[in-house]
């Protein structure tokens, strides 16, 4: 079975006890240059096991550059990143801490050394994604790389180093964003997506593709997918094809939790299936349509596809999506399968308001005020 999860260029890890001594190893080994790049980032025991690795590369040389998101790295101290700046390196702060557009977050997550090999998936740089996801630490899924791709997110990393100081005012009203980007390699897509006029490419691949799927499997920690894409996802479960959801039976969000069940009874009477994970706190995100298998720092819902900076790989090869099945199954083993009849039977008027005013907030009023912030940003 291990042997099918790995394909050529591509190597799934899945549990943080995983992919920390993979992502370790190769910043040690890196000898030209090593990009890190985060939503959150803790000055926690493993924080620090990352910041010391990344200034011994950058005392032997090597060119290392740190990005996190303001907003999610902000427990950091001040003078945390002093040690890699005095031997060398580079760190910087995505978007600093504006009332007129704090919204607007870093939420990818990569790692690249040496410009061939290279790290994405859902794992921020914090003590809790440690575990093997099951009897301890958060459940997440991350993927190494090599090869061109890891060329291509290099250089994806250094347009987001460039503007990580750059106010988000004039290019979001006046003209299409420069972060949202396709790029075609021979081993698959790279979809890189944020705010601002055009469409998100990730979410116009979903669309191209759920047309014509007959079998989709999506592992979600944030589920609030947009109304096209629900539609689209009932479409199929309609006209005879297999939709299956593993969503957070636990959640850090709780927010995000009650928003996503405000939409159950809606799925499963459309033939939808749901199973909710519950050993530890779901964080992963893998969809898998037909041949077709997306991973990267997307959630599934609409701060994803509207409001944040993200990373998503699009990959078509035989052995690595019998892998991400065999993953899927794996996360269904520990998860408990949403019934129609006892999911309306617990529904009380209670959960039923709550169910709404989080799908309010976070499907209306978010995106609102994200739209407000477009409009009040001085030029």
């Amino acid at each position: 079975m291990l042997a099918a999860l790995q394909s050529r260029s591509f190597h799934w890890m899945r549990s943080g006890d995983e992919v920390f001594p993979i992502m370790l190893a190769a910043i040690e080994s890196a000898t030209e240059c090593v990009r890190l790049e985060t939503y959150i980032y803790v000055a926690d025991r493993l924080g620090e096991q990352f910041r010391d690795a990344l200034v011994t590369a950058a005392l032997r040389g090597v060119k290392v550059k740190v990005l996190c998101d303001a907003l999610g790295s902000q427990s950091l101290s001040a003078g945390f990143w002093q040690a890699l700046e005095a031997a060398g390196g580079e760190a910087r702060y995505f978007n600093p801490i504006l009332f007129k557009r704090f919204g607007f977050r870093d939420h990818r997550k990569m790692l690249v050394c040496d410009r061939h090999t290279a790290f994405v998936g859902g794992f921020n740089i914090a003590n809790e994604y440690e575990g093997d996801g099951v009897k301890s630490g958060w459940r997440d899924l991350g993927l190494r790389v090599n090869g061109p791709i890891a060329g291509a997110l290099a250089d994806a990393f250094d347009g987001m180093f460039a503007r990580a100081d750059v106010e988000h005012k004039p290019f979001a009203r006046l003209r299409r964003s420069s972060a949202k980007q396709v790029i075609n390699l021979p081993e698959g897509r790279v979809l890189l997506a944020g705010p601002g006029r055009g469409r998100n490419p990730f979410e116009q691949a979903l669309h191209h593709d759920l047309r014509r799927a007959q079998h989709v499997q999506i592992i979600a920690a944030y589920f609030l997918p947009t109304w096209r894409l629900r539609r689209e996802l009932a479409r199929i479960a309609r006209r005879g094809g297999r939709v299956e959801l593993v969503l957070a039976g636990k959640s850090d969000v709780y927010l995000s939790q009650l928003a996503g069940r405000s939409l159950y009874r809606r799925l499963l009477r459309a033939g939808i299936t749901i199973y909710e994970y519950e050993p530890q706190i779901l964080h992963a995100k893998l969809i898998i349509i037909d041949d077709i298998v997306y991973v990267g720092s997307s959630n599934f819902d609409t701060r994803s596809f509207r409001i944040n900076y993200e990373l998503m790989l699009r990959l078509q090869d035989g052995p690595f999506v019998a892998g991400a099945r065999e993953i899927f199954a794996d996360f269904v083993s520990h998860s408990r399968r949403i019934e129609y009849a006892a999911w309306i039977k617990s529904r009380t008027w209670w959960r039923r308001l709550k169910h709404r005013w989080a799908y309010f907030l976070l499907a209306r009023v978010d995106p609102y005020f994200i739209r407000w912030q477009y409009r009040k940003a001085p030029d």
